[in-house]
């Protein structure tokens, strides 16, 4: 039955695109501007500095200062407390990325890599400064607030999903790490195919919502909870666009000012991510034995997470 419902919904697809070809081509060329004026710029050098720093041990290095503290705050592993590090600065879907290939090299476990993937998967400071506060705000210093709400919500949601009992280790033997000939190839390598599976679906997003829009579903439902809410339409479509994908939502929300309920917006928008992301996460996990579940669960908890705080520090400071 959901076969021929997903069959089903690609004739639809199908149909919608060869009924408006102008607008998909449209669409199409300005995510893929989007891909590389700003998310390869943005991700790769990340990914390839991740996977290098996995390769070369910092796990191991990061384990034993981090034992304690992460297994009180956490229950996690010192060296899976390291994917939080790397998940805040390199953007999404990089803490996905580094917490499977540390499960491939041993050096945490597959239960642990699924509490990991909870609260590690996240936006990264050159994409919500540059972009969002920037871009969206017109304020580097809004971007710097916003990047510091995702960090709390972050935490506060490894925090509250954490199990009840404290990680015990890990089950299985680590990998001696890589000399830098080796390990910097590979790096490339596989930055290479997580930069491309980011873009890809950028691209497909971003096409379903401008079918979307141009079908007039996108639009009328904006209107009818605009109405129904009171709230601004700007307002409404940047938060259904972002529902669907991130970057798009980021265009979505150009104009707005930087309010509480604004803030707030972008930094639910920020937390979850879009479904979008959920898919780059879900494509970068494909080989990896990692329940996605937990980072469904802690993307939203995120996301509540940040409206609420976005919505506070947005009226403290503006």
């Amino acid at each position: 039955m959901k076969n021929k419902l997903s069959i089903f919904a690609a004739l639809c697809a199908l149909a919608a695109l060869l009924m408006s070809t102008e607008n998909v081509i449209c669409c199409c060329r300005n995510a893929l501007t989007l891909c590389l004026e700003l998310i390869m710029p943005s991700l790769f050098p990340f990914f390839v500095l991740s996977g290098l720093l996995n390769r070369l041990g910092l796990p191991s290095l990061l384990g034993e200062l981090l034992s304690v503290p992460a297994s009180r705050l956490f229950r996690v592993s010192g060296p899976g407390a390291s994917a939080f590090f790397i998940g805040i600065t390199g953007g999404y879907p990089m803490g996905a990325s580094y917490i499977a290939d540390m499960l491939e090299r041993g050096q945490v476990s597959p239960e642990e890599a699924s509490r990991l993937l909870a609260f590690c998967n996240n936006s990264g400071p050159a994409f919500i400064v540059g972009a969002v506060g920037a871009g969206v705000f017109h304020s580097a210093g809004v971007g710097l607030l916003l990047y510091i709400i995702h960090i709390l919500s972050a935490l506060i949601t490894g925090v509250l999903l954490r199990p009840k009992e404290a990680v015990s280790g890990v089950s299985c033997t680590v990998e001696t790490h890589e000399s830098i000939k080796t390990a910097l190839p590979e790096a490339v390598r596989q930055s290479v195919i997580s930069t491309l599976n980011v873009c890809g679906f950028v691209v497909c997003f971003t096409v379903l919502t401008g079918l979307l829009d141009a079908w007039g579903l996108f639009s009328g439902l904006a209107g009818a909870i605009a109405a129904r809410s009171g709230l601004e339409l700007h307002f409404i479509r940047a938060a259904l666009t972002g529902v669907l994908e991130l970057g798009s939502a980021v265009g979505a929300m150009q104009g707005l000012s930087a309010t509480p309920l604004n803030l707030g917006l972008a930094a639910a928008i920020l937390g979850w991510g879009g479904i979008s992301v959920h898919f780059q996460t879900a494509a970068v996990l494909a080989d990896a034995d990692i329940k996605t579940a937990p980072h469904f669960r802690g993307r939203l908890m995120s996301a509540a997470t940040g409206a609420v705080l976005g919505y506070i520090l947005g009226a403290v400071f503006f």
